[in-house]
């Protein structure tokens, strides 16, 4: 399963549960395939696959709706080119730094994908398995 980390200081040093799905927002009118395939080329810097395979849609925890989609393909493990953002770093020192929204993604076998995915995001890995019949 494909996951992305997330960039910046708060997951600078996590792993197991917070992996995610590349994603983003749906800007108004936009159809969600094409919004999924803007957000693939931002967060990880390549052109996603010809063919994506609907997962559906999960709720995360502060009640943000994802629809995911999956793909078959390769990605070399390691950096991506993400698009970025900005906040103040340290907190309250006044000082404005540019973090990238993903640091590095991979592909991860399904054992492994369940730890490191954000756990409102399990659910697709079950998905996944269902659609493509793995085991």
């Amino acid at each position: 399963m494909f996951l992305a980390h997330p960039g910046g200081p708060f997951f600078a040093r996590k792993d197991a549960g917070a992996w995610t799905i590349p994603k983003g927002e749906l800007e108004p009118g936009e159809n969600m395939v094409v919004a999924a395939r803007r957000e693939f080329r931002e967060e990880i810097g390549l052109e996603p696959p010809a063919v994506l395979l609907p997962l559906g849609f999960i709720r995360q925890k502060g009640g943000k709706v994802v629809h995911a989609w999956a793909f078959e393909g390769d990605h070399p493990d390691g950096p991506v080119q993400s698009n970025t953002f900005t906040m103040q770093w340290p907190p309250g020192s006044g000082r404005m730094q540019m973090f990238p929204e993903v640091d590095r993604a991979q592909f991860f076998d399904l054992p492994t994908a369940r730890l490191k995915i954000n756990a409102a995001q399990a659910d697709l890995v079950d998905r996944l398995v269902q659609l493509v019949g793995l085991v």
